[in-house]
């Protein structure tokens, strides 16, 4: 659990939730940034591999949180959506603007401690609830389990948590693996790629294999892109693998 909180709540005027402010703001391409909120005046509890929602001028719209219980903001990992009604407001936003932010997380899809291992794919800003996890499974240095994050992305700058991840892996090779995959190798923004290449669903069975997992102890986590999901979903589970989900609707 976390205890984020300021010393007086404010309120939003149109919907009478809770607000939270933008600390800092992280832009990484065009269409991808990090905020960190700050909770005003309340205690803001969540479980890794929960949810939040975040909202201006009454338009809502829920956001996996990345950073982990214990840390003092909340970090959102945010994908702009051209034709959307919130995304292109908050790309608008600065440091000291506040969003509404309903006062409880929401979700199902945590860490499953009954297995193991657990492999976790994502597509771009789908690895947020996978970064949580993560953070709070090293600090409390629990011991027995292994992570295989394979992400991916179109283009190898939109993996934003790669350098973290590729840390986390090398200062802990036995919690950590970290596999990031781009599905347009031979694009131009992608010149000089040297890791693995193709759509999660294409390559989602050769991992497994390559990990060598035990389906007894295992489970495969999806998030991200519904396409992703549905397609990885039934190559996975049709080869007797257990699977969870969390999708990314577009606005």
């Amino acid at each position: 659990m976390t205890n984020l909180q300021t010393a007086t709540m404010t309120r939003d005027r149109t919907t009478n939730l809770p607000r939270a402010r933008l600390v800092e703001r992280i832009d990484y391409t065009d269409d991808l940034m990090v905020i960190k909120m700050e909770p005003l005046g309340f205690d803001f509890n969540f479980k890794p591999g929960q949810y939040c929602t975040l909202g201006l001028e009454g338009i809502e719209r829920a956001y996996s949180i990345a950073s982990a219980p214990h840390e003092p903001l909340l970090e959102i990992f945010v994908e702009l959506v051209p034709e959307g009604e919130l995304t292109p407001r908050m790309w608008r936003m600065a440091a000291g603007d506040t969003m509404s932010i309903r006062p409880r997380a929401k979700g199902l899809f945590l860490m499953d401690q009954s297995v193991t291992q657990h492999l976790m794919l994502g597509t771009v800003t789908g690895v947020a609830p996978y970064v949580s996890i993560l953070r709070d499974h090293l600090r409390y240095g629990r011991d027995g389990h292994h992570f295989y994050v394979i992400e991916g992305a179109s283009y190898h700058n939109e993996f934003v948590y790669d350098a973290e991840l590729t840390d986390l892996a090398a200062a802990h090779p036995d919690i950590v693996t970290f596999v990031p995959a781009i599905s347009r190798p031979g694009e131009e923004r992608n010149a000089g790629w040297e890791g693995e290449t193709g759509r999660l669903n294409h390559i989602v069975a050769a991992q497994l294999q390559k990990f060598g997992l035990d389906k007894s102890d295992a489970l495969v986590y999806a998030c991200g892109h519904p396409g992703m999901i549905e397609a990885s979903r039934e190559i996975v589970t049709a080869d007797g693998w257990r699977w969870t989900e969390e999708r990314f609707w577009k606005e």
